[in-house]
């Protein structure tokens, strides 16, 4: 099973910047193990984030096999990973170099996020049609 859905429909989120303008596509692919193994999240959008590496794996312990539970529902997963990428969290870092320069340069980095979505992120949908 693959699930593909664009982070334009967080409809109870807030839009915040730096990620607010564009939409990004991402995939949970579900392994024939699934719920016994965790499905594994992928960005197929190119996103500067600290928690997501040049290949769009994203750091989302909740599907790690460490913390995953067979009683966990893909809303959460999806959930989980909307958290993640509207709030940066520097303790799941996969790309150091952007999560020192969100903490040292704040404006720098949101300057960059900012410009890499709108090169690379893809129009948002409009909420009215």
């Amino acid at each position: 099973m693959l699930w593909q859905r664009g982070l334009s429909a967080r409809i109870s989120r807030q839009n915040n910047p730096p990620y607010n303008t564009g939409a990004f596509r991402f995939e949970l692919t579900f392994s024939p193990n699934h719920p016994l193994e965790p499905p594994c999240a992928t960005l197929r959008t190119p996103i500067y984030h600290p928690s997501v590496d040049l290949e769009g794996r994203v750091c989302q312990p909740l599907i790690t096999h460490v913390h995953w539970e067979p009683s966990t529902r893909a809303i959460q997963v999806l959930q989980d990973l909307l958290l993640q990428l509207d709030s940066p969290d520097l303790q799941r870092v996969l790309r150091p170099d952007v999560a020192r320069e969100l903490q040292e340069r704040p404006e720098e980095f949101r300057r960059r996020a900012e410009e890499h979505t709108r090169l690379h992120a893809e129009p948002r949908p409009d909420p009215h049609t």
